[in-house]
């Protein structure tokens, strides 16, 4: 009887923990389906897009399922200057929005701490962009760095431009695009990481001689560390894939054209799926390779 008893008990005391999984199942059961439905289904269906064969004799834009290798291949090599373009202006965008960034969360995170009301101010500053439509604010760009504006006829009056020199359709437009449209990007992770950031830290390195610059360097960008590879993570993975600011109807030209440029163009107007599908792939994936290669190299592997 005293066993049964026991037996009965135990049975109890497991009884919750089975409850319990079953209602944490059910509550992640509709993240789970989303997931599924708008992330995996549609990443399975360009992977198979990304296989088919063009049909013969067929109208433009059919294809059949195949298992065309030669997709690959062929988007790379073709592609390969939007494939660095793409890249290349990410990384410089990347480095430019951290050099702009870090002095604004700086002096929101710890200088303004004091100041609650300025804070707060500074920060609705940052995501004031937000409240405007990204294709808005490129367009308006558009309209400040034409060759009509004041900007580009001063910079010619002071010969910096040549008089017959322009500032949309070329790289500096571009990246000049994607660094000030993630700027909150690489702000707010900052910011985040700064505003916790203990300034007795600071102020021990004062005490031990160490000049501000050394007491930056060694001190505050290593506490930083996570809202830095953050900021950057944000920043360049959507910027890798813009296709925005390069487009000839914003800030770049054919010879700016970006990786996102060539997916679009494919889609929509060459309707050739498998290519673009190929190239979408070949984005995710060096995507993948530079981040996880970043994040191990820079010790923050808890972020992958």
């Amino acid at each position: 009887m005293a066993f049964a008893a026991f037996a009965s008990s135990d049975a109890a005391v497991t009884k919750p923990p089975r409850r319990k999984s079953t209602i944490a199942l059910v509550l992640l059961l509709p993240g789970i389906l989303y997931m599924v439905l708008f992330f995996l289904t549609p990443l399975i269906s360009l992977v198979i897009t990304s296989f088919q064969a063009e049909l013969p004799g067929g109208d433009i834009g059919e294809y059949v399922p195949a298992l065309q290798w030669q997709n690959y291949v062929d988007s790379a090599s073709e592609y390969l200057p939007h494939i660095l373009r793409a890249f290349g202006y990410a990384l410089v965008a990347t480095v430019f929005a951290l050099i702009v960034s870090y002095p604004i969360a700086y002096y929101i995170g710890v200088k303004a701490r004091r100041w609650p009301l300025l804070q707060s101010m500074m920060l609705t500053l940052v995501i004031a962009p937000f409240f405007i439509s990204f294709l808005l604010r490129t367009l308006a760009w558009k309209q400040i760095l034409s060759d009509e504006s004041p900007v580009v006829q001063a910079l010619k009056a002071v010969a910096i431009l040549p008089a017959d020199g322009h500032l949309t359709g070329t790289p500096f437009a571009v990246i000049f695009g994607l660094t000030y449209n993630f700027i909150p990007f690489m702000t707010l992770p900052l910011y985040t990481t700064l505003e916790r950031l203990d300034t007795r830290f600071l102020e021990a390195g004062s005490d031990l001689y160490a000049n501000p610059a050394t007491t930056f360097l060694k001190v505050t960008v290593p506490l930083s560390m996570p809202g830095i590879i953050s900021g950057t993570l944000l920043t360049f993975i959507p910027a890798a894939g813009d296709y925005i600011n390069a487009s000839r109807d914003f800030l770049g030209s054919s010879k700016t054209a970006m990786l996102g440029n060539a997916i679009e163009a494919n889609f929509l107007t060459l309707q050739n799926y498998p290519v673009a599908a190929a190239l979408s792939i070949i984005l995710m994936a060096v995507i993948l390779i530079l981040v996880g290669v970043y994040v191990r190299r820079s010790g923050t592997e808890d972020l992958l």
